[in-house]
């Protein structure tokens, strides 16, 4: 299928009215307006505070916005190109793809191959680019899971055997996961998972006794790390002396940026709490600028922003569940779950409801790994809904039986 033939849902095909609405105006196709501004937003945001940073890492004020720009557009261009991928693609690809990634993620684990920063092995080092295979697990899973929940869905509902495949297979990314360490991709992936089991039908008492012993066994893994529970107990008083100048110290930086942000903020540009003070306020906390300069009506927007384009996914993954596409819908379910699931803790981190974590938010954080997964989720987001508006759907009765 090339570029030009696609109809894009949001395209009107010059053939396909009267010579006279050829002029009319096609409606703005939602979730692209909400992602674009989503995107722009966090440029501005970003830029402004990373502009300090930037000069004293490269002399260059626009050090960061100009690689957030790249992104941007190399992100567009992700888009662009995967809304012209039928979504039976995708399932075809799902076990190769999930395999892939457990193979990236083995590999970060391996001295030469593995980047090693501030104490965690995430990225392999293309030279020109560092690839974090931790974001792109986030998709695959999702893809593996949506067709093996379509083609199971019965298996799943009926029986244990069901219910324990795709455990085995996300025990086995927890781990990796675990070994690199990146506690906040674990969490996503287990949240993500743990959804669409549940709407797929599992049983109650299976999916909360499932529940209980892998969060058991996450806690076992954390207990196990001294800095761990450190971050796990200084959030509950980060101003007590003995987490204020520690674990503490971000919590206590952030909230001090939301308290001079106030009701409208210092203006764009002002903030103070992006000269050193708040460490990584470019990318784990920018939602903290976004709160001093803008105040709490910036902040109220951006999750107003963020619950649209959650709402939208949902709504475009019961539509294709009515119309007996699971895939399209499992997927579409999954990636409204990771944007949730992204969205939530970095707000409560920053806010104070959970315990300090390193997360970025959606397209509002520096990064050029998360931006790229960001863009092609929902690149693939589009795709389902354009299928789903023209019928072009992969409905269960035709879903290939692969194992």
């Amino acid at each position: 299928m090339s570029f030009f033939s696609v109809r894009l849902p949001w395209i009107r095909s010059q053939g396909a009215k009267p010579a006279a609405d050829v002029s009319a105006t096609p409606p703005l196709n939602s979730l692209w307006l909400v992602t674009l501004t989503l995107m722009g937003f966090g440029l501005i945001i970003m830029t402004s505070a990373s502009m300090d940073l930037g000069s004293s890492l490269a002399n260059d004020p626009l050090y960061f916005f100009k690689r957030q720009l790249f992104f941007i557009g190399l992100g567009l261009i992700i888009m662009m190109i995967v809304l012209t991928i039928s979504m039976r693609v995708w399932y075809r690809i799902s076990h190769i793809l999930l395999i892939l990634s457990a193979i990236l993620l083995i590999a970060v684990l391996i001295p030469g191959l593995g980047t090693v920063v501030n104490g965690s092995a995430r990225w392999i080092d293309l030279g020109f680019y560092r690839l974090q295979p931790s974001e792109m697990t986030k998709l695959f899973m999702i893809f593996y899971m949506a067709a093996y929940l379509s083609r199971r869905r019965d298996e799943v509902h009926n029986n244990w055997a069901g219910f324990f495949k795709p455990m085995g297979i996300l025990g086995l990314l927890v781990v990796l996961l675990y070994l690199e360490p990146d506690h906040g991709a674990i969490v996503i992936l287990m949240a993500t998972t743990f959804t669409m089991l549940f709407l797929a039908g599992a049983r109650l008492h299976r999916f909360v006794l499932i529940m209980i012993v892998s969060f058991a066994g996450v806690a076992s893994l954390a207990i196990m790390k001294p800095h761990v529970i450190s971050r796990l107990t200084s959030f509950l008083n980060p101003w007590a002396d003995e987490y204020v100048y520690g674990e503490g110290y971000q919590l206590t930086q952030a909230l001090i940026a939301f308290g001079r942000g106030e009701w409208v903020g210092v203006g764009l540009g002002n903030s103070l709490q992006k000269l050193y003070f708040l460490p990584e306020a470019h990318t784990d906390f920018i939602l903290s600028i976004v709160a001093e300069e803008t105040g709490l009506i910036g902040v109220v927007i951006v999750l107003i922003l963020f619950a649209f384009l959650i709402g939208k996914a949902m709504g475009v993954a019961r539509s294709a569940q009515q119309l007996g596409a699971y895939f399209e819908a499992y997927v579409a379910y999954g990636i409204a779950m990771v944007f949730a699931t992204q969205t939530f803790i970095n707000f409560g981190v920053n806010t104070g409801l959970l315990p300090t974590k390193g997360l970025t938010l959606p397209f509002l954080s520096y990064g050029g790994n998360s931006l790229l997964i960001c863009c092609l989720m929902m690149g693939v987001l589009l795709r389902a809904q354009y299928e789903v508006k023209t019928g072009q759907l992969m409905r269960n009765d035709i879903v290939e039986e692969t194992p």
